[in-house]
């Protein structure tokens, strides 16, 4: 017999909106997909002198890629601007230094021809389609030889003077692919791409030795982001001033009583959610102290306070860790949160969830301890074959193995699966359009989006491997995660009363409208500069301004839902458990706005992101929105769960009260005392002086950068003693102290005690 189901809480309106706004938009990306792909530049079969004599060949190119992916050169320094920021880029490192040699070559300053001759000979496209060739001319190849020396000097470099390990690559015929593969990317930076006037990076880096000046376009869609960003603000608050959309109103006049945490019957698997927790916070704890280790090297590239710490860890290990275990932890608290949320939706838990849950991490343990360590040998160089499954990868964000790439994907599809089976009953008398059905999708999309990255391959070309990078990097985090984050949030919401479920449907709906509006296309901001065509550029420029649309009014409506959750707990009869929680959520909201609102927009405009893409401003961005956002979120999640978790009386306010303030004030501090400011001093080296300047070590180490970089300490010391070590308590307490309670097929499906109507 087929049960009754509930009809849909909200128009179909809503629905028709969503589909026809993530339909237009992966449509368009699809068709930006193919011209990725049919614009890219070329990988010549080879690269001859004037005289016809092989310097390099397509596969000396490839080779190179990946002996720059293996050795996580992409986690030291950059290729187009993307990767980390001790090293230099490569592309412009190389790009500057032929150009000189080749600026020598023709007389130097004694000659009034030789800067003409220079940019004449980098910006002539002198590659042959027919014969898959590309000619250098006799100064080009002149270079490209001391070059050679060059690079292998430093890539040879016995001491740790530079970051890296010694002798990080010390075969000749390694560093001779690496030199090949500078040089191709030089040369797609510089070459005038056909029927163009500018080179297939739209002329990026910025260097006058060979013309490369920002472009046209650059300028005119940096304009009209600005004016997409001010219309679409002054539209959307028109609307809502006009129209309620909303109703958080209808709840002001309701009064609310809480639940007891301790009143409050858990399941088996909720209870397992608490080492989920522990294991999060140690890599919590773990992520915070690699990344003070790959801080203290912008500051002191020669010892870790009289310690050589790259002799075991390397700058681009630590900072590989770094953002892996950032991943990591942030994804087991979701898991976490996901799995004690479902049966408090389903009302229902299968017997097996508890053997499951604990299966899951396990599962999560291996992948993650084995990628770490597969990422600590493919950088040590002691994994030669199959280095890219069970090593280190080296994309950035996407470093660890494809092996565990693929273990932990699986393993995310075996989590959608819990919580199929936990809402199963729930999800037979719900429309599909209601928000259990959505717990659920948004939960899929997390698995699928992710596998997404495996399209990125070492093997192929580095725009279409950044292309798809870039999925994962901004899709799956900005716009996948954001809408379980959403969904997530309003179910808590609508499990402790303060929201009516028709409300948070809404809101939901609305999320997805307005973040896949801008954030679908707007990934495409990332490849301003890849070797995409202009296109590219264009519209990942305009919409990416329209994602700060949607950050700037649910900043708004925050502030109107805290107004009324403040009225909600001043009258109600039992206290609110979960003010620390809410609290975080507070803040997720405030660095939403700020680190991916106010700082993203700020590089998202090609004109800018034309002189700063690598420097301290991106990373300003990423901590403020990595961490700023979803860590916040997850120390939030974490904490929503141990109060149940944890017995009333072991319950400590006083340490979720000093890790929110810690977390807060110390991220603040990285921010305003060291990123922000350092990030404006390289966009001004930049555009003053140039590219090469602002990102070389040289510059990176001078005395006031070294100033501002020694001064982000005391931030440090705060965010990881005063925020990070209280959650790791209060999870310890998840596991030593766990409530006794537990309710195997029946788990509480509210967590309030009434609502008064007025």
């Amino acid at each position: 017999m087929e049960l009754p189901k509930r009809d849909l809480l909200v128009s179909k309106t809503w629905i028709q909106a969503v589909v026809l706004v993530v339909v237009f938009g992966f449509f368009v990306l699809g068709l930006l997909a193919y011209r990725t792909y049919s614009g890219e530049a070329p990988i010549p079969a080879r690269v001859v002198d004037p005289k016809g004599i092989v310097l390099f060949t397509g596969g000396d190119i490839t080779s190179g890629q990946q002996i720059f992916l293996r050795n996580g050169l992409m986690e030291y320094g950059s290729i187009f601007g993307h990767g980390a920021y001790l090293g230099p880029d490569y592309t412009a490192d190389y790009l500057r230094r032929s150009a000189t040699i080749v600026f020598e070559v023709h007389g130097g300053q004694q000659s009034d021809s030789a800067n003409s001759k220079t940019v004449a000979e980098f910006k002539t496209n002198r590659y042959d389609q027919a014969s898959d060739t590309l000619t250098f001319t006799e100064a080009q190849s002149t270079a490209y030889g001391q070059l050679r020396d060059y690079y292998q000097s430093v890539f040879n470099d016995p001491s740790t003077q530079s970051g890296l390990r010694p002798h990080a690559i010390s075969e000749r015929r390694e560093t001779d692919q690496l030199t090949a593969f500078f040089a191709w990317s030089a040369w797609v930076a510089s070459a005038t791409r056909p029927g163009t006037d500018y080179s297939y990076t739209n002329n990026w880096p910025p260097e006058p030795l060979v013309g490369n000046r920002v472009t046209a376009n650059a300028v005119l869609w940096s304009v009209l982001s600005l004016i997409a960003l001010l219309g679409g603000i002054g539209l959307l608050f028109a609307a809502f001033g006009r129209w309620n959309f909303l109703g958080w109103h209808g709840r002001e006049q309701k009064t609310l009583s809480f639940r007891a945490p301790g009143a409050v019957a858990l399941t088996p698997a909720q209870r397992v959610c608490g080492w989920f927790f522990f294991v999060m916070a140690l890599l919590f704890l773990l992520q915070t102290l690699v990344g003070a280790a790959s801080q203290h090297y912008r500051a002191d590239t020669s010892s870790f306070f009289g310690l050589d710490l790259a002799q075991i860890l390397p700058f681009n290990l630590a900072r590989t860790w770094h953002l892996q275990l950032a991943i990591f932890w942030v994804a087991t608290s979701f898991l976490a949160a996901g799995i004690f949320l479902a049966p408090m939706i389903g009302g229902r838990e299968p017997k097996t969830q508890k053997w499951l849950a604990i299966g899951l991490l396990s599962a999560l343990a291996i992948v993650v301890f084995g990628s770490l360590a597969g990422e600590f040998a493919g950088i040590h160089g002691y994994i030669q074959r199959g280095w890219s499954w069970f090593g280190n990868q080296g994309f950035e964000y996407l470093d660890l193995g494809r092996f565990w790439q693929v273990l932990l994907t699986l393993g995310l599809c075996f989590w959608v699966l819990m919580l199929y089976l936990a809402l199963r009953g729930r999800l037979q008398t719900e429309h599909k359009g209601n928000l259990p059905w959505l717990f659920l999708f948004s939960a899929l999309a997390i698995p699928a989006f992710y596998a997404v990255g495996l399209l990125a391959q070492p093997e192929n070309h580095f725009t279409t491997t950044d292309f798809w990078r870039f999925w994962v990097v901004h899709l799956w985090v900005e716009d996948f995660l954001e809408l379980f984050t959403t969904v997530m949030v309003a179910c808590i919401f609508v499990l402790l009363g303060v929201v009516a479920e028709r409300v948070a449907l809404t809101v939901i709906y609305l999320d997805i409208v307005m973040y896949s509006a801008g954030g679908v296309i707007g990934s495409m901001h990332h490849l301003y500069f890849s070797g995409t065509p202009a296109e590219h550029l264009a519209l990942g420029a305009f919409f990416s301004a329209a994602e700060v649309i949607p950050l700037t009014f649910l900043t708004v409506e925050a502030w109107s839902f805290l107004q009324l959750g403040a009225q909600q707990q001043a009258k109600s009869r039992t206290p609110f458990p979960h003010y620390w929680a809410v609290m975080f959520l507070v803040a997720v909201g405030f660095w939403n706005f700020l680190g991916a609102g106010i700082f993203g927009f700020l590089i998202n405009l090609p004109v800018v992101s034309y002189y700063e893409i690598g420097t301290a401003l991106t990373s300003n961005h990423g901590h403020a929105s990595m961490m700023g956002v979803y860590g916040m979120l997850a120390v939030g999640l974490a904490l929503f769960c141990l109060r149940y978790l944890i017995p009333e009386a072991r319950w400590s306010d006083r340490a979720a009260k000093v890790s929110f303030w810690s977390l807060n004030v110390g991220l603040a501090w990285m921010v305003f005392a060291t990123l922000f400011p350092l990030g404006l001093l390289q966009l001004y080296e930049s555009v003053n002086h140039g590219y090469f300047e602002a990102r070389s070590l040289k510059f990176l180490t001078n005395g006031a950068n070294a100033f501002l970089e020694w001064l982000r300490l005391p931030g440090d010391v705060v965010f990881i003693a005063g925020g990070v070590f209280p959650i790791l308590y209060l999870c310890w307490l998840g596991i030593r102290h766990t409530v006794p309670r537990t309710g195997a097929e029946e788990p509480e499906t509210v967590l309030f005690a009434e609502v008064s109507e007025p």
